[in-house]
């Protein structure tokens, strides 16, 4: 049912896309055990000027359940790769040893566990900010086309609720899986 140039899939895919960046940015919060995905969100500064991932510029393993080795390619960039790691909010300390990081997963404290649920948080909140954002791009739509008379008031009102139902499921979709991830961080 697209009414002018309006979709109601366009942005039930774009709010779907804000939960599915959620889910990733929760992927690379662990909880004490080794992931090679923990380290996903990192860029690299590289030597050759381009900020790319990690794992393009380097190969991640999970040789114990308590360890990551980051097997860097290229040697001018070992340091480039040991300071995004650094620097990253994921408190982990690489230890070099020639062309690998040695990254020891620290056993999680209670100070740990809350200062991850608040970067959890932080997640949520960014991802709340994009489907709102994109209700927002939806509204205004819906209105510029009632205002070109490409739409009626009746169909605009059906499809601001529409949007707004949407909006909500979203919403209630990411707060659970806020509740979900809390409780994994703060399981002992």
């Amino acid at each position: 049912m697209a009414a002018g140039n309006f979709d109601i899939h366009e942005i039930e895919k774009r709010m779907k896309g804000a939960v599915t960046s959620l889910k990733g940015e929760f992927g690379g919060l662990r909880t004490g055990r080794a992931s090679t995905s923990l380290l996903d969100p990192i860029m690299v500064n590289t030597s050759y000027g381009a900020k790319m991932p990690i794992n393009q510029v380097a190969a991640v393993n999970t040789p114990e359940p308590r360890l990551i080795t980051v097997q860097v390619w290229d040697k001018s960039n070992l340091h480039a790769v040991e300071k995004a790691i650094r620097e990253s909010d994921l408190g982990l300390n690489p230890v070099v040893d020639g062309l690998t990081l040695r990254l020891p997963i620290p056993e999680l404290n209670q100070e740990r566990r809350q200062e991850l649920v608040k970067i959890a948080r932080k997640y949520t909140e960014q991802a709340r900010v994009a489907a709102r954002n994109v209700r927002k791009d939806g509204m205004d739509l819906i209105k510029k086309l009632e205002k070109d008379s490409k739409i009626g008031e009746d169909e605009s009102g059906k499809l601001h609720t529409k949007v707004q139902d949407l909006t909500d499921k979203t919403i209630k979709e990411i707060d659970a899986l806020l509740v979900s991830k809390e409780q994994e961080i703060m399981q002992v």
